[in-house]
């Protein structure tokens, strides 16, 4: 039984075939009478999702490999099969066994949940993991109606969340759980939430829901996103729910100019949009930010340009140089958020099985700290260096900066936090 299977490097005809110009498209098995497995197809901006049964994954992979992708790695209980396809479409199978120990396949370090399919049926797998998802202390716990989890197919009518929906439902609850944390004890006025690249809003409205009716926190939120079509479907659910403290604009975020918020939040908000987001939070003056970023592409295509000789090892390979980009740009963006007088933490965002985006930014605004340039500049009435939350200094917050600066520099790279803030190359 095949377990999972990812497919890249696509051919010139994967848009004609597919209908889209995916770059890579992973599938794994979730279980599940019906469709037991989930599939993720990537373009560069969006991701798209979709639900196989056997025979339509195996179909799927007949049909696709070779002529969407060049290649295709599949794991079974007992082998890793790869296929190779070369420019004429041929196509080369290379096959090798997973390593076993005392006559058992080796699964832990493999597939980590996983392990309960050797020896046991899907359905006992699809029982356990139920089972380990419900004895979670949920913030939205399943068995309670929600209204907007239902509308969007989360839940059934009785409040149960359907099984193929489980990683959303525990995204939302880890999202609330860390939004949680740094929400103020009381508010005379209503909280201003803005959710920049807002998509299908399910993080909208758990918030909403989840400040109005758990917390009783009033609260106004305004999604903003670039596509009409969902920010028409958002707008039509919020009315059907009968929800009044919602707004969706349709715009880019590097040109909004909206209401000055209380809190940002950025989900896979892809490449330079989020810094686009996180310097209108700074320049606002946001108590607090949640960012979960997605697709950095400035800085890696940068990278794969540096004449740095002492870094070519680490930049030789594509999937080094994706990742170490990645953690490049967010690092250089949580050094910023810290010199403009933020408490910063890096944190899980959900684990790696559920997406490979899984690390966020959460920053809050320090008691007595100075915003945006103040921070760093120094500038105060009263002639004296301004002090920061914690006791930071603006020479520390302009130390901070120039860290920043110094990383990006010995790569000769640019940074659109870094530029939208003042402190770029």
């Amino acid at each position: 039984m095949i377990l999972s299977a990812t497919l890249s490097k696509p051919t010139g005809k994967v848009e004609e075939i597919l209908g889209k110009k995916y770059e890579r498209v992973k599938i794994r098995f979730k279980g599940g009478p019906v469709s037991p497995y989930f599939a993720e197809f990537f373009t560069q901006t969006q991701s798209f999702h979709k639900n196989f049964t056997q025979a339509e994954l195996e179909e799927f992979l007949s049909a696709n490999i070779g002529r969407s992708f060049k290649n295709c790695v599949e794991r079974t209980e007992e082998k890793e099969i790869t296929f190779l396809a070369n420019k004429r479409g041929e196509v080369r199978r290379l096959e090798k066994a997973l390593a076993k120990t005392g006559g058992k396949p080796k699964t832990s370090a493999a597939f980590g949940e996983k392990a309960a399919l050797f020896g046991a049926s899907a359905s006992a797998f699809n029982a356990r993991k139920g089972a380990l998802n419900r004895s979670k202390n949920y913030i939205i716990k399943e068995g309670t109606q929600v209204p907007f989890l239902q509308a969007l197919g989360v839940m059934t009518d009785a409040g149960k969340v359907v099984a193929a929906k489980y990683d959303k439902f525990r995204q939302v609850n880890r999202f609330l759980e860390l939004l949680d944390d740094v929400l103020p004890s009381s508010s005379s006025e209503p909280l201003q939430i803005l959710d920049f690249g807002s998509g299908k809003s399910y993080l909208t409205f758990a918030v909403q829901y989840f400040l109005e009716s758990v917390k009783k926190i009033p609260c106004q939120i305004t999604g903003v996103d670039l596509k009409e079509d969902v920010i028409k479907s958002c707008s039509d659910l919020a009315a059907r729910l009968g929800v009044k403290n919602m707004n969706f604009v349709c715009g880019d975020i590097a040109k909004y100019s909206g209401k000055n918020p209380d809190i940002v939040i950025t989900l896979h908000a892809c490449d330079v949009a989020t810094d686009y987001a996180l310097a209108f939070a700074v320049e606002r003056g946001a108590k607090a930010i949640l960012s979960v970023p997605c697709c950095q592409k400035e800085v890696n295509a940068q990278l794969g340009r540096s004449s740095n000789a002492l870094f070519a090892p680490l930049l030789r390979h594509g999937i080094f140089r994706e990742r170490f980009s990645a953690l490049m740009t967010d690092a250089v963006r949580a050094q910023l958020l810290e010199a403009r007088g933020y408490k910063v933490q890096v944190l899980e965002f959900i684990d790696m099985e559920g997406t490979p985006k899984n690390l966020m930014i959460r920053a809050v605004l320090k008691v007595g700290a100075r915003l945006g340039q103040e921070a760093v500049s120094g500038a105060a009435p009263s002639g004296k260096e301004p002090a920061l939350g914690g006791g930071a200094s603006a020479a520390q917050s302009r130390a901070l900066e120039q860290s920043a600066r110094e990383l990006l520099k010995a790569f000769g790279a640019r940074q659109k936090l870094a530029d939208l803030l003042g402190c770029g190359l």
